[in-house]
């Protein structure tokens, strides 16, 4: 895949209150793929110029690019990055050399200097990310929906988009486990329903039949707990049966195994730090989330390919489900950590072959009550 990295920084006062941003673009399309944004306290524009360059790219890796066209308004950045110009002042070098290393994890990097006016997104980020420092009243609306590809898909009329040639996802995390019910983590351990759980996956399987019977398909995660709620809905169906597919399995936590959060944190308090800081860390001996949205997403253009037009139910984990409605919604990597879903819950998203996504409902669960 090749994409686009558009970033910029800046700072209030040179050093002052300083912020970055970057945007990760479809290099076919100019669709934005991912964000990133943040504050840095007191820093110079330069630093906070390479700080958003290193976001790009990270942003970049996670989704799995091969090539990437860096596009940023610093003169300064692109010309050292492009081995130019000397990097005189020591307080960029370390910055230089941590971008430099995420260049290396790429088959092809090229760099490109860019007016102001061009850069338009990532200088929006960036001033989002100081005025959030500071307090000040923030836009809700994400710069990525000022770009020309948001514009070309977004309905001006604000009417539903067609439904004909889109592919249906209703996404359901499996019923309650003893795990689930204790607050454990459960990954690649093949525990089974509980009582409860089994009501539960009952409970969903109603709901999924009211938003569809016309159903193509109905996939799960190899894991008992997932395979048995899809039974449970393929049963109801009465018109399917339930096909695996392994890259629909949990993330696997690795040390991490039926512990909770709290005993995690007394035991790897600084491994927890980093894994929740990045989707690129993983548990000791486990996988990362990053790891995890590669497999999912090709999981996902598989179903999109097989099933033009159709209604597929995906019977998964709270990682995989996580990270489809994460980059179905465009959010960033925060979202990950916010967004709670219950055992049997259920959520809804339709995707269109020219990238179009609309998110029809997130972890419904009246049917579990």
């Amino acid at each position: 895949m090749r994409v686009v990295v558009e970033a910029d920084g800046g700072s209030r006062g040179n050093p002052g209150p300083a912020g970055y941003g970057a945007v990760v673009l479809e290099e076919a399309t100019g669709e934005v793929l991912l964000e990133r944004h943040g504050s840095l306290g007191t820093q110079t524009n330069n630093v906070a110029e390479y700080q958003g360059l290193i976001a790009g790219l990270r942003a970049a890796a996670e989704l799995g690019a091969a090539r990437v066209d860096v596009r940023m308004d610093s003169k300064l950045v692109i010309e050292q990055m492009s081995g130019r110009w000397q990097i005189k002042n020591p307080g960029l070098r370390p910055l230089a050399a941590e971008a430099a290393k995420l260049v290396d994890g790429f088959a092809a990097v090229t760099f490109e200097w860019i007016p102001r006016e061009r850069n338009k997104l990532a200088d929006a980020l960036a001033n989002r990310a100081m005025d959030e420092a500071a307090g000040k009243p923030v836009r809700a609306e994400s710069p990525a929906a000022a770009s020309p590809a948001f514009e070309a898909k977004a309905p001006k009329n604000w009417a539903p988009p067609s439904l004909d040639s889109a592919t249906r996802l209703i996404l359901v995390r499996h019923g309650e486990t003893a795990l689930t019910a204790q607050g454990r983590y459960s990954g690649r351990g093949d525990v089974p329903l509980s009582e409860q759980g089994e009501a539960q996956a009952m409970a969903a399987a109603g709901r999924v039949a009211g938003i569809s019977r016309d159903v193509a398909a109905v996939v799960s995660s190899p894991l008992r707990r997932c395979v048995r709620t899809a039974e449970f809905i393929a049963a109801e169906l009465g018109n399917v049966t339930v096909t695996v597919l392994p890259e629909l399995i949990e993330c696997d936590f690795g040390d991490w195994e039926g512990l909770t959060f709290a005993e995690a944190r007394e035991r790897w308090p600084a491994e927890l730090d980093r894994w929740l800081d990045s989707t690129a860390v993983a548990p000791p001996n486990g996988e990362s989330f990053q790891a995890v949205a590669k497999r999912v997403r090709g999981a996902l253009e598989t179903l999109k390919s097989a099933y033009p037009s159709g209604t597929v139910v995906v019977v998964s984990h709270v990682s995989p489900i996580k990270l489809i409605l994460r980059d179905a919604l465009a959010a960033g990597d925060a979202f990950l950590h916010r967004l709670f879903l219950d055992a049997a819950g259920v959520s809804t998203v339709d995707m269109w072959p020219d990238g179009g996504v609309a998110v029809r409902s997130v972890n419904e669960t009246a049917h579990l009550r």
